[in-house]
């Protein structure tokens, strides 16, 4: 076997060489440049080009509480526990460049962590990466000017946005993998993640209104209070138990807040007049009226019963006043039903009971006899069952009677008799009976639940 050895080999320029075994070496001369397939270059100095990044990021271990500009093979924590952080990449980048940002707290469900682009793609996207789901941490290396920035970590880009709806507001509770918001008063549902349709992007709703007040008189017979609007929409997936009146779907979110109105019931009335309606509850699309007021017997003011949700119940008369009307606004599925007419005639003249959100007040069958409240319906939406928006029993005219009309099922209160009808249950949406001669109680205020898959 012949042998040749030599102890340099000098090229000359632009000439190839094809190197064999893997004990092969090669040396670049002073001030040259070794070329390599794809564009990738060595120099005798030992700069590399082409290649792409080796190693991992530089990580900062002190969190990040406010907004700031990344830095090129720096990675950060950061921690949105005061609010959210916006993470602004580097200007001008190379390939190669590389970035890393981590939740540090497990907050960015709550308040998300922005990638500001700063005029390069994301993921070949030209907008900007909100990382909206906790426990998140994400690693982007910068590619070309199609590409920009791509993320290079192993999970899949489904970690990075929560697929589940996020949101803060009310009194949350937890019901199974469900999240459940419940106002009984004014404010915010602010949704932080949208979520997709692989998660949740519906929500659940029940809206009641504030229920209407009965009338109240110092001798004649005076109709119930109705209920407010019972409005429901039960998303499809979820799993609760469902009023008769649902809607069979939810309403979309997005992110953004969500101002809540929960509508007070109607005043009682403590002396002679018609009752007061109620107050009408608001979430997104979904209003819900207030609940019609009672009204008093003829020849007084105001004998019919007055409209709203469910309609208030009528005074009575020698010729029989109709309910007021419920339903109205007019939606579908109704929101309610109309009060009771009033048919008792001259002494007594019993009066019609308030709509419910379940069933129509009941008229006065006879001068001494008042009608009834019309019940309300369950839902279990808020994790167990629970029913709501009754209409208020009527009263009759003299209060030596003891026959007034019954209170319907959900919060909402009898005839007074001889005495106040009483306030109805708060965050009901129930309405007051009428009473006569003392005056009559408060309707019942409104309510606002809301609730979405959120794991």
């Amino acid at each position: 076997m012949s042998e040749i050895k030599v102890n340099k080999i000098s090229p000359r320029s632009g000439t190839a060489f094809t190197l064999g075994d893997s004990g092969d070496t090669f040396t670049v001369p002073s001030g040259g440049t070794l070329t390599i397939a794809c564009g990738a270059t060595v120099t005798n100095n030992g700069t590399q080009t082409g290649f792409g990044r080796t190693g991992t990021v530089d990580w900062q271990t002190t969190a990040k509480t406010s907004d700031f500009t990344a830095a090129n093979g720096e990675g950060y924590f950061v921690n949105t526990a005061g609010g959210a952080v916006t993470v602004t990449l580097p200007s001008s980048p190379s390939a190669g460049n590389i970035v890393s940002v981590s939740d540090y707290n497990s907050t960015a469900g709550t308040n998300k962590i922005t990638l500001a682009r700063n005029g390069s793609n994301i993921n070949g996207d030209a907008s900007n990466l909100d990382i909206t789901k906790a426990d998140t941490a994400i690693t982007l290396v910068y590619v070309d000017g199609t590409a920009g920035w791509t993320s290079v970590q192993t999970s899949n880009t489904t970690d990075v946005s929560n697929p589940f709806v996020a949101a803060t507001g009310g009194t949350i509770t937890c019901c199974g993998d469900f999240k459940i918001h419940t106002f009984t008063g004014p404010g915010t549902f602010t949704v932080t993640s949208a979520g997709a349709p692989s998660g949740s992007n519906t929500v659940s709703y029940l809206v009641v209104g504030g229920g209407g007040s009965g009338a109240g008189n110092l001798g004649d017979g005076t109709g119930g209070g109705g209920a407010g609007g019972f409005r429901e929409g039960k998303t499809t997936g979820d799993t609760y138990s469902a009023s008769p009146l649902n809607a069979p779907a939810g309403l979309p979110v997005s992110a953004q807040a969500y101002p809540i109105t929960v509508g007070g019931g109607g005043a009682g009335n403590p002396g002679a007049g018609v009752g007061n309606v109620g107050n009408n509850s608001i979430f997104s699309s979904i209003t819900s009226a207030g609940g019609g007021r009672g009204a008093q017997s003829t020849p007084n003011p105001g004998a019919a019963g007055g409209t709203g949700g469910s309609g208030g119940g009528s005074g009575g008369g020698s010729t029989g006043i109709a309910g007021g009307a419920g339903n109205t606004p007019p939606v579908s599925p109704p929101q309610g039903n109309p009060g009771g007419a009033g048919g008792g005639t001259s002494p007594d003249r019993g009066s019609g009971g308030g709509g419910g959100a379940g069933a129509a007040g009941t008229a006065s069958p006879d001068s001494s006899t008042a009608g009834n409240g019309g019940n309300g319906v369950a839902t279990s939406i808020t994790g167990s069952s629970v029913t709501r928006a009754g209409g208020g029993g009527a009263n009759i005219r003299h209060p030596g009677h003891t026959d007034p009309g019954n209170a319907g099922s959900g919060g909402a209160t009898a005839g007074g008799g001889s005495g106040s009808s009483g306030n109805a249950t708060a965050n009901t949406g129930s309405g007051s009976g009428g009473a006569s001669p003392s005056g009559a109680g408060n309707g019942g205020s409104g309510i606002v639940v809301i609730r979405y898959k959120f794991q």
